[in-house]
């Protein structure tokens, strides 16, 4: 049913057919119609930063950046949604077009710019929702605030989001924000990162209760600058890191219809690479703290390999694009086969 579906939606525009899923899933949130109509997914608990999950598989940002469809989304089997990207204040992002897909690679170019109601907005339709599960919260900056005083917007948006979220992403490593990626680096990641950690200290005494951090980065790193993140996370008690975000590269794609567009390319072209980044980190991490794999999952078996090569959890976008909610399960049966099977041999 999903790939019938699937071949009407991508007759429209990108961006345009984006909007109507997500709406079509809202829709079918607050009517109980995705409970009903999916199967369920098997529960396979994980512990990771303190949190229940109910299976190790959760949806990435950037789908669903305004809580619009959370309920539905929650009722696909993830064992967790992080929504967001999320600003102080709202912003329309890049102008259109800015998303397109690359069918031939099962890839997907964006340049969206963090387009998003704002942090208000959001919350005020989380205090609608039923989801139950655990919900991260993704914060980044106004592409109009200079980056040196970028952590005033992150400060802004922790503060804000801190009761609704059990855990909140930092995005600095979104490729669509004029020098973003630039604080993941050296001192202007130690100088972003201590305030941020002393404001999550603080507002743990004001409501009672811990909600983790993690690191959202690209995959456009060498192994040294990796190893020089983790090492910085470490240093600044970071909870977790996710990795990683779309990556600047074309090499997997050139020739093809819209591969010189600008943007993070995401997709199956970064289903290597990322669990590269993955590896790396966890050969420096040594379990220290635990890593969150997205990037390029298109199946069970990459769902495996991440959990394989160090992730603790995995996060789908492009591949749920493509391949539809029964990718959930798939991902979650396989990391349950892999795990029952390694624990035997």
């Amino acid at each position: 049913m999903y790939s019938t579906l699937r071949s009407l939606m991508f007759r429209l525009p990108a961006e345009t057919s984006h909007d109507l899923a997500l709406d079509m899933i809202g829709a079918a949130g607050r009517l109980g119609l995705a409970r009903r109509l999916l199967r369920p997914v098997a529960p396979q608990p994980v512990e990771v930063m303190g949190l229940k999950f109910a299976n190790p598989v959760g949806l990435a940002a950037g789908l669903d950046k305004n809580a619009v469809a959370v309920d539905g989304l929650g009722a696909m089997g993830f064992g967790f949604i992080e929504v967001g990207t999320v600003t102080p204040r709202p912003q329309p992002g890049n102008p259109r077009p800015r998303m397109f897909r690359l069918p031939q690679a099962q890839a997907i170019i964006n340049r969206m710019g963090f387009n998003n109601q704002g942090v208000d907005a959001l919350l005020e339709r989380l205090q609608g929702v039923d989801y139950d599960g655990v919900l991260g919260i993704n914060i980044g900056k106004n592409a109009v605030t200079p980056v040196e005083n970028a952590v005033d917007d992150y400060l802004t948006c922790l503060r804000k989001v801190y009761a609704y979220a059990d855990y909140v992403t930092l995005n600095l490593s979104s490729p669509n924000t004029p020098g973003l990626r630039t604080l993941q680096y050296g001192d202007a990641l130690k100088a972003l990162l201590e305030p941020i950690k002393q404001a999550q200290l603080q507002l743990q005494q004001e409501h009672g209760r811990y909600v983790p951090l993690a690191l959202k980065i690209a995959p456009d790193m060498n192994d040294e600058e990796l190893r020089l993140v983790a090492h910085t996370l470490l240093e600044q008690g970071m909870d977790a890191v996710i990795a990683t975000n779309t990556t600047l590269s074309r090499d997997a794609v050139q020739g093809l219809e819209h591969a010189d567009e600008a943007g993070g390319l995401s997709g199956a072209p970064l289903t290597e690479r990322s669990t590269e980044v993955v590896r790396t980190l966890a050969d420096e991490l040594a379990g220290r703290m635990p890593i969150i794999g997205v990037g390029g999952i298109f199946s069970g078996a990459d769902a495996a390999a991440k959990i394989a090569a160090g992730a603790s959890l995995v996060q789908l976008y492009s591949g749920f694009i493509y391949r539809g909610p029964e990718l959930v399960r798939e991902c979650v049966d396989a990391i349950a086969a892999a795990q029952a099977n390694a624990a035997q041999g």
